[in-house]
């Protein structure tokens, strides 16, 4: 049997037999959209957590100052700690897997006001480095840099609320703001962000200033000194250096401070990089769980399958029969079998992709929770639901077409007329 006479015998076989044909389509469509709408509401699932954690900072640790609850160097316990400058110099030379060490000096309800509107805020003050490590992206304008900083130069940068209350719809970068009576510059605006977690407010209701300025306009009040300042932000030189970072931070400290660096009371750090690892842990324990129910969806439609390819076989055994009387040899029918099984997997399976995908798209236009990214399928599920549902109907329709091939003629014949 040439190919052309193979193909054309195949879409008259499946044409005759169009509800069984439907079927067996139905079962390994249904296989592909379940298994890939499962990993893609997974995977919507991490990538819109991932993206909540970084509107907090990229891999920060905020280091804040504590009571120590251990005695160390003749100290007693319950000696209050502050954080000074010159920690910030010394622990950077230390703490060789550390990127960023950069101090944060903060003041709650500065009173400020412009031409055109008066509020409250939170003032804080930094090293450029903090637009990065906080994920303080400009909306306009830009952050303030070390020009401003070596400078002490008195401008500042909005978050999005703040410059509403204070400006309205008006233009902020170039005019003045005034905080405690003192004119700063606006030189940038924050673009809007959503944010879900934070050790001090909302980002959005805040006005940032360099740390040279703030130290001279707002320093920190008592029980704090003109050389202290409110917690140290920490971003390590890798994901995997984080531990080694943490560590390298408390011994610094505690060398400086003299303290323990075990004592966790003294020197408290939010690390959300290990926030982040434990949250990846419960998503990927989330994404395996759907994927396990897709495989076991994937499994029954597999069974489904099988089950319709047994029964067509069977329901053609006399077919069988009667082409092996005729001389046809176990190559062909087997030949036939396996290019309708695969035409069939190859059909359904891409409209099963086709149609999921599309689901996914449909399902994305719509107006998401800030925590889930939306349906994200991937190309892999689906090429692994196609592979192994075609797999499964190959293999079900060529083991029972090969035992009927391999019996007698008058034996196929007489099986099928007894049913």
């Amino acid at each position: 049997m040439v190919l052309g006479d193979l193909i054309r015998d195949v879409f008259r076989t499946l044409w005759a037999h169009k509800l069984r044909t439907l079927l067996t389509m139905f079962g390994i469509a249904w296989g592909v959209v379940s298994i890939v709408l499962m990993t893609a509401a997974g995977e919507g699932l991490r990538v819109g957590q991932a993206k909540q954690a970084e509107t907090l900072g990229r891999d920060v640790m905020i280091v804040f100052h504590g009571r120590t609850s251990l005695q160390a160097g003749g100290q007693r316990a319950g000696r209050e700690v502050h954080w000074v400058d010159t920690d910030v110099k010394g622990v950077s030379d230390e703490a060789v897997d550390c990127q960023y060490v950069i101090p944060e000096l903060e003041q709650q309800d500065v009173r400020s006001h412009t031409n055109y509107n008066a509020a409250a805020f939170l003032v804080t003050g930094s090293l450029p480095p903090f637009a990065y490590i906080r994920s303080l992206d400009a909306g306009e304008g830009r952050f303030y840099n070390w020009d401003d900083e070596r400078e002490g130069r008195r401008v500042a940068f909005l978050g999005s609320d703040a410059k509403k209350q204070l400006f309205g719809g008006r233009p902020a970068v170039g005019q003045l703001v005034y905080l405690n009576n003192s004119p700063y510059v606006v030189i940038g605006v924050m673009a809007k962000k959503k944010q879900d977690s934070s050790y001090d407010g909302w980002d959005v209701n805040k006005i940032f200033i360099p740390f040279t300025t703030m130290r001279r306009d707002f320093p920190d009040k008592p029980p704090g000194t003109p050389y202290t300042f409110d917690q140290m932000l920490v971003m390590p030189k890798s994901v995997d250096a984080h531990e080694a970072c943490k560590s390298e931070v408390r011994r610094a400290l505690g060398r400086m401070h003299n303290f323990d660096p075990n004592d966790k009371e003294a020197c408290p750090i939010w690390d959300t990089v290990q926030e982040a690892k434990a949250f990846k842990t419960m998503t990927d324990g989330m994404k395996y769980f759907l994927g396990a129910v897709g495989v076991v969806t994937l499994f029954l439609g597999g069974l489904g399958v099988m089950n319709v390819m047994l029964v067509a076989v069977r329901e053609r055994t006399r077919e069988i029969g009667v082409r092996k009387a005729l001389g046809a040899p176990a190559g062909s029918i087997l030949k036939q079998f396996f290019v309708e099984a695969l035409l069939i997997a190859l059909v359904s399976g891409g409209t099963g992709l086709a149609i999921a995908f599309s689901i996914c798209w449909l399902v994305n236009l719509l107006p998401m929770p800030d925590f889930f990214a939306g349906l994200l399928p991937t190309w892999e599920s689906g090429a692994i639901a196609v592979l192994l549902l075609g797999l499964i109907a190959v293999i079900s329709a060529l083991y029972p077409a090969r035992r009927a091939a391999s019996i007698d003629p008058i034996e196929a014949l007489r099986y099928e007329a007894g049913g």
